[in-house]
């Protein structure tokens, strides 16, 4: 059903043509569908909508208020469709999924959800003023989280069988059950805290656990050096690795089934050092990948940009930073927008880090000949629309990626530099020549990710004038009446500070920019041509958090140079 079909719907149910004609200029002057513009303009409330398209197309209506969250199949939950829709998967059955909806004529949300299940989708109405609450708690994890001091001990002891003898500095099988539980816990923690990796270190005379939170490495445990090597052990059989092995690194991968519908990928990595094997964990959880481009912290101009150039049908987007700068989520945010039915979507990764339903993900393996470079000559006899190559590490992998963006494809891939501009100097530097740069290039992302105030401590920060002026906020951020803030700390945050967010620099391939690459100009002509063109630094772009509360400025002076 369309716009005018809506309309007609609730012109039945008597409301006046005034009104509706009302409505629906509204609805299309904001981008939105005539039913939430006709519950924000109070044409209809909530409940009445519902009992009309109850009775119009026959559908059941759920209080999703007494819905238990707990019980949705975690595949079920993609973040950034249910972002985009305004629509709740609450549960599959057979060949259906029932999803909870206020507006039961989105046919785009039907195809969409279709397209990523491959099921048949089945609306089920909603009350959308709680439908709005409770998906609100899903986006944000209110609901769904795991209570470490309830879990099975005995179920996580068999998320991995291993077949292993124990070695001259092992105690035998049985004895290690209180290891098992013990790192079962420090996991399960992990999670809890939203930490993004785990360190496992041994030293000469203890061992220690860190957490990264937020960006920031924390110490969690200090259990006895003497369990050292039985915890690498109790990780290394989790995720299926020689634990006999000790002299070399070696990568593996967890997969920890935390509840019936729940389960968390972990990466491994460890590496002998001088007393010991240091363990690294990343969690890699779906969840960041599908928060919608909305909440990166992209500014207005920065987002059309990145928008722009994925709409375009070729061309090549690099996003750069260094490790642990979001660049990941950036790339599967903007494959998230392309991945449509009607696209052929193909990634190169080292490793694939999420799974995406949709995009034929393929993981590289040098061992066996599998590169970037191999794997690309691949995708091109693939008919592809678009390539993610996770990293450009050589002239070979970036040559075969720029003529791919040449031949009507679509390209994203990463660099690790420090600046958009140093970006270009670094691919000339490989041996790319400038013509082939300035022809296929058409967006550069350089970021950085800063941590976020907790707005429940937050305090504000008076600094004097000239300060401010020195750390780079301008005359006109002062006399809008700039209020900055400080961290505090409270029990809902880790020292003043919860979650993070990203900040941008945003270069587009313009005429100037293309000059200047042509005329051999460096990475200092560049940046002075962005000043000239007001293209945000990522210097500006964390001020701008600054200034609007989101961060604090001693924080966008730990992550950039003033």
């Amino acid at each position: 059903m369309d716009l005018l079909g809506a309309a007609k719907l609730l012109a039945k149910s008597g409301k006046s043509e005034d009104a509706i004609g009302k409505v629906q200029r509204q609805a299309n002057l904001n981008q939105a569908s005539f039913f939430h513009q006709a519950i924000e303009d109070s044409l209809v409330s909530a409940e009445e909508l519902c009992d009309i398209c109850a009775t119009e197309f026959g559908l059941p209506i759920v209080d999703i208020s007494q819905f238990n969250l707990n019980s949705i199949d975690d595949e079920l939950l993609n973040y950034f469709l249910i972002e985009k829709h305004h629509c709740l998967p609450l549960l599959k059955k057979r060949d259906r999924v029932y999803i909870a909806t206020f507006d039961p004529t989105n046919s785009s949300a039907a195809e969409d959800f279709r397209f990523t299940f491959g099921l048949h989708i089945q609306f089920i109405l909603a009350n959308k003023n709680k439908l709005d609450a409770v998906i609100e708690k899903v986006l944000h994890n209110d609901q769904l989280q795991f209570d470490l001091s309830s879990f099975d001990a005995e179920e996580f002891a068999n998320i991995e069988v291993a077949d292993t003898q124990a070695t001259d500095d092992e105690e035998p099988e049985q004895d290690d059950a209180p290891i098992v539980i013990y790192i079962n816990k420090i996991l399960i923690d992990a999670i809890n805290k939203g930490a993004s990796d785990l360190h496992f270190e041994p030293y000469e005379h203890n061992y220690r656990i860190r957490f990264r939170i937020d960006g920031v490495l924390k110490t969690i445990a200090e259990p006895p050096i003497s369990l050292a090597n039985r915890i690498s052990a109790r990780l290394k059989v989790m995720s299926k690795l020689d634990i006999a092995e000790r002299r070399l690194p070696q990568d593996g991968r967890i997969k920890l089934k935390i509840s019936k519908n729940r389960a968390i990928d972990f990466r491994v990595s460890t590496l002998p050092t001088l007393w010991g094997e240091k363990i690294v964990m990343r969690i890699l959880d779906s969840s960041t990948a599908m928060l919608g481009i909305d909440k990166l912290g992209y500014e207005k101009e920065q987002q059309i940009l990145y928008e722009q150039a994925l709409s375009q049908p070729q061309g090549m987007i690099l996003v750069t930073g260094p490790t642990g700068s979001g660049k990941t989520v950036s790339l599967y945010t903007g494959l998230n927008i392309l991945n449509t039915e009607s696209r052929n979507i193909s990634t190169a990764e080292d490793p694939v880090e999420i799974n995406l339903a949709g995009i034929n993900q393929v993981h590289i393996n040098t061992k066996t000949g599998l590169t970037f470079a191999n794997v690309l000559r691949s995708f091109l006899r693939q008919d592809p629309d678009v390539v993610m190559v996770g990293e450009i590490r050589d002239l070979e992998t970036a040559e075969i990626a720029i003529k791919a963006s040449q031949t009507g494809h679509l390209v994203l891939s990463t660099l690790h530099t420090n600046s958009a501009a140093e970006t270009l100097t670094r691919l000339l530097n490989m041996g790319v020549p400038s013509y082939n740069i300035s022809s296929s290039i058409s967006l550069i992302i350089a970021q950085r990710l800063l941590r976020k105030l907790c707005p429940d401590c937050k305090i504000p920060e008076i600094l004097p004038t000239q300060q401010l002026k020195a750390q780079g906020f301008t005359d006109e951020d002062l006399q809008s009446g700039l209020q900055i803030y400080q961290a505090n700390g409270c029990d809902k945050c880790s020292e003043g500070y919860k979650g993070r967010i990203g900040i941008y620099e945003v270069l587009p391939m313009t005429n100037d920019i293309a000059k200047i690459i042509m005329a051999g100009g460096g990475a200092l002509e560049i940046s002075a041509q962005m000043k000239k063109d007001n293209i945000p630094s990522l210097r500006r772009s964390a001020l701008l958090k600054v200034s609007s509360g989101v961060s604090s400025l001693s924080e966008a002076n730990r992550i950039t140079s003033q």
